[in-house]
């Protein structure tokens, strides 16, 4: 999926932003010379004077690459005041080549070494010498990659147009993900199976009685069936049974939840009808209800549902006339549920409106977006929740769900789902519109920015109307039309939020062509086409 044409600078630049043409995966950036002149720095290009030899960003760059979406890095090559970019060259390129290779299979320099032969080359641009450095996204097996031997402070990732520090709490969430025994497999020996609400696991049973009828787990007991579902396992201490965090998250009560993971939360918010903030909402937390995820699941499942203008009809789990796309709704939700990095902040956000449906939850997607768009590759960040949701019916295809929800939105004519991958924290959103494609052409659509019909802007992407923005970028533009000069750093301070933050928000309204920055850093100003 969004594949990277040879000279569409806008796909090189920024992941986030690659309008979606193909089903094919471009799996290798190519730098192309001829369109030099094209080229602007971003998320996944970077350029470095690198006049008297290696510079010491070189290797935060890699760093934050590799923990990112992977990138392009330019050896030789400055960017200029409107940024733009000049060749300057190097001096010596062999001898720059050659060290780069022995620096970068240093291990007390660089955690791991990600890149084959072809992947550094040294390049001629009118005479000059350059030396090009493409770094490809890391497995999540090999992340963090961090350099100078040092795990806390060696750990770097890509936001707007720079590298930053990760924080201790970004480099736990890549080091959680580095094995093949996700978080939810961990036996709580501090919890006993009492811990378990009881009405819950007998809601499930009955599920899985319905889907799978004269299943030979009928007749065991609930300690038993716990067992062999993965709710509970034996502790090596003490040799008892206790529930794992897979069975205190699908069977336990929000309160003690929150023993284990103390950022857990639930949230689903209806905004039906303007004049209301809310029309209806269900949070984990209300105390009325017991928290979990099994129970959030069908709740809200219910809720997505009622308001499709399609025949539907469900007797138990039983499904008669069930379309795609309430398949793909529960798919949507399953997703969300298991590849939730449940020690994250701000939980998981599911929000529904007139126009769309909008789910979000705490992690980044650790298959990477291109492969989780194409398919193939189930990744699953708490496997065990997903074999306990697959054992009712719920998102059977593994490896599958993302491209069939794609599918079924394409077979409705609907806008394409938009996918957005975001750190810092790390956060994965899916937005699925209701709305129709015909007034946007072909229905090749950019990922990560909401699609309108207001005029077009460079890279085939759309202005979007203010109301679809978040509150942020909205705040962004105000600030932006009463000061066309002000910096990114006040407007940080003014908005309360940090420079990183809001330098991705930016970077996202340039993207979408709302916003233009208009001479240098220092002395330009910000044009406002919204």
């Amino acid at each position: 999926m969004h594949g990277v044409c040879e000279m569409c600078i806008a796909h090189v630049l920024h992941p986030a932003s690659y309008v979606i043409r193909t089903k094919k995966e471009e799996e290798r950036m190519e730098f192309d010379v001829n369109g030099f002149d094209e080229y602007r720095e971003g998320n996944r290009l970077e350029a470095k004077k690198a006049k008297d030899g290696l510079p010491q960003s070189l290797w935060e760059s890699y760093s934050a690459m590799a923990n990112c979406y992977g990138g392009m890095i330019l050896l030789g090559v400055t960017e200029n005041s409107d940024g733009s970019f000049s060749a300057t060259g190097v001096s010596d390129a062999v001898k720059l080549q050659k060290d780069f290779w022995n620096t970068v299979n240093n291990r007390n320099k660089v955690s791991i070494n990600l890149l084959t032969d072809d992947d550094v080359k040294i390049l001629q641009l009118d005479g000059i010498d350059i030396l090009t450095i493409r770094v490809p996204r890391a497995r999540r097996e090999d992340k963090p990659v961090f350099i100078n031997d040092d795990l806390i402070n060696g750990t770097f990732r890509r936001n707007g147009e720079g590298d930053y520090h990760c924080t201790k709490a970004e480099v736990k969430a890549m080091l959680r993900d580095q094995t093949e025994e996700t978080a939810d497999m961990k036996v709580l020996e501090d919890m006993e199976i009492s811990d378990l609400n009881a009405e819950t696991v007998h809601a499930y049973r009955n599920r899985h009685a319905a889907y799978r009828n004269d299943h030979v787990w009928e007749g065991l007991t609930d300690e038993t069936y716990l067992e062999r579902i993965g709710a509970v396992k034996r502790a090596k201490g003490d040799g008892k049974l206790h529930p794992t965090a897979a069975g205190l998250l699908m069977f336990g009560e929000e309160y003690r939840i929150l023993y284990e993971y103390p950022e857990y939360f639930l949230d689903y918010r209806e905004m039906l009808d303007p004049t209301i903030r809310w029309t209806d909402r269900l949070q984990s937390s209300s105390g009325d209800w017991t928290g979990n995820l099994f129970d959030f699941f069908f709740r809200v499942n219910s809720k997505l549902a009622k308001d499709l203008k399609i025949p539907f009809k469900l007797d138990g789990i039983t499904r008669i006339d069930d379309t795609p796309v309430h398949k793909a709704l529960r798919e949507a939700l399953a997703n969300c549920l298991v590849n939730t990095d449940f020690f994250i902040p701000r939980g998981i956000v599911i929000r529904k409106d007139s126009n769309c449906i909008i789910i979000e939850n705490p992690g980044y997607i650790r298959t990477g977006k291109d492969q989780m768009l194409k398919g193939g590759i189930s990744d699953p960040r708490n496997k065990a929740l997903m074999k306990m949701f697959n054992m009712i019916g719920i998102g059977e295809r593994a490896g599958s769900g993302v491209p069939d929800i794609f599918a079924v939105w394409e077979s409705q004519g609907w806008k394409a789902p938009e996918v957005e991958e975001q750190y810092n924290p790390d956060r994965t959103t899916l937005k699925l519109s209701f709305e129709k494609k015909a007034a946007l052409g072909d229905g090749n659509f950019t990922q990560g920015t909401t699609q309108a019909t207001q005029g077009t802007t460079q890279g085939d992407t759309e202005i979007p109307e203010a109301q679809d923005l978040p509150e942020l970028e909205l705040a962004i533009i105000s600030l932006m039309k009463k000061k066309p000069t002000i910096s990114q750093t006040t407007m940080a301070a003014s908005l309360n939020v940090n420079t990183n933050t809001l330098k991705y928000h930016v970077l996202k309204l340039k993207e979408k062509g709302i916003i233009e920055r208009k001479g240098s850093s220092q002395k330009g100003q910000w044009i406002v086409k919204l």
